[in-house]
């Protein structure tokens, strides 16, 4: 199963937000390279069955924008919230055992923790909207590391 990892886009800054961070919208920055990143997506036709995203506003949105371009079928998914790792991704793969593609996004440090584990170590940093790929030819043994794209790169 090839499993993707795309972080949530700049959101506003924690310091700046005034209400529940779980409701910390993207930026108009944010908006605009996802929109960017969408398309590049589109183009390397990844071959995606579903998005599953974290239920944090940034999260979501994000998602959305990706899946409606992608036209790929988005489901919010609470064990991708803050505190989301290896066991909880490992469970939601459970749920889609036909899957051979599907895409999680979601946050820091959460995402580089987890990548590390499904790959057996290392140091992985996955920057705000940046794109990483695992691959897991047996979803309950260690993956490889494909690709880990940033968001420079993705929203050219």
């Amino acid at each position: 199963m090839k499993v993707f990892f795309l972080r949530h886009a700049l959101a506003v800054n924690r310091a700046d937000w005034k209400g529940d961070d779980a409701a910390r919208p993207l930026t108009d920055e944010g908006i605009e390279k996802t929109k960017r990143t969408a398309a590049t997506l589109a183009d390397l036709d990844l071959g995606l069955e579903v998005i599953i995203t974290s239920p944090l506003v940034r999260a979501r949105h994000t998602a959305e924008i990706v899946a409606n371009k992608l036209k790929v079928k988005l489901v919010e998914d609470a064990r991708l919230a803050p505190g989301f790792n290896e066991k909880k991704l490992r469970a939601i793969l459970a749920d889609y055992p036909d899957a051979n593609a599907l895409m999680v996004v979601g946050h820091e440090p959460d995402f580089s923790e987890t990548i590390s584990a499904l790959i057996g170590g290392g140091q992985i940093i996955c920057k705000k909207g940046g794109l990483a790929l695992v691959n897991l030819p047996d979803t309950s043994k260690q993956g490889e590391l494909v690709w880990l794209i940033p968001p420079k790169v993705l929203a050219r």
